[in-house]
């Protein structure tokens, strides 16, 4: 429900924005395209992140995440990219840091908990690589829709799985949903979208190399999470493969 509220309240305001400059409304083959990308990143990538951070840290959920250029590496030789030995040498690597984060990490033994970040992962991946390949509106549109989809999506399920309104939302829990519409959906996820139309979305995606640092620093700062020293080698590991997959010479991906 959070993150449905996020996307929906995020995707209708910056809809009206664009719609009140000018921009077109979208055709049936743009909003089908919008669509896709909506259920693949806001709803599937996201929305899963979000349920599994209910029992793992945010350090941890963004560990996993950052295997997203590793995932789209791999997705990109549908559409044929012939994948590199240094990027297969960084796909291994990077997985080797997954393992590692599973068998001493705060993942070790929740199994269910470790395919829903590596599901998560791939879904927002295989979106980014699929939507240079779609329908999509012009410019900002494209993202207002993205959410916009999405975010309907996730109420959706909330509805069906029955989750129920609080009763009470502390102004902490308002501040946090305020910054995540304005921050985090208008402004990161908007931009995010606009890289992958200007560059490679391996170029989009090398966001990964921060956001782990930051959710480690923020999580232990804010939310007193504990990280372990297998956590901190994962860190290392992860982002080595990480970066030699970003780092490849004349990469079309």
């Amino acid at each position: 429900m959070m993150a449905g509220v996020r996307f929906t309240v995020a995707g209708l305001i910056l809809y009206g924005v664009m719609r009140y400059l000018g921009a077109a409304s979208p055709n049936k083959q743009q909003w089908l395209g919008a669509g896709a990308v909506g259920v693949l990143l806001p709803a599937l990538g996201n929305g899963t992140v979000c349920y599994v951070q209910q029992t793992v840290s945010s350090s941890v959920a963004a560990l996993s995440i950052a295997t997203a250029p590793i995932w789209m590496a791999i997705f990109s030789s549908i559409w044929g990219h012939e994948i590199t030995r240094q990027e297969w040498l960084g796909i291994a690597i990077g997985f080797a840091g997954i393992v590692l984060l599973n068998l001493g990490g705060s993942l070790h033994g929740d199994v269910t908990s470790a395919i829903l970040l590596i599901f998560a992962a791939a879904s927002w991946s295989f979106g980014s690589v699929w939507g240079k390949h779609l329908a999509m509106p012009q410019g900002l549109m494209g993202a207002a829709c993205q959410m916009l989809v999405g975010g309907v999506a996730l109420l959706a399920v909330s509805a069906m799985w029955g989750e129920a309104w609080p009763q009470t939302i502390s102004a902490k829990s308002w501040g946090a949903m305020l910054f995540l519409i304005m921050l985090g959906s208008l402004v990161a996820y908007s931009a995010y979208q606009y890289l992958l139309k200007t560059v490679r979305p391996l170029v989009a995606s090398s966001n990964t190399f921060v956001n782990p640092v930051v959710a480690f620093a923020v999580g232990i700062w804010l939310a007193n999470e504990h990280v372990t020293f297998l956590e901190y080698m994962a860190l290392a590991v992860i982002l080595v493969g990480v970066f030699l997959v970003l780092t490849v010479k004349n990469n079309e991906i």
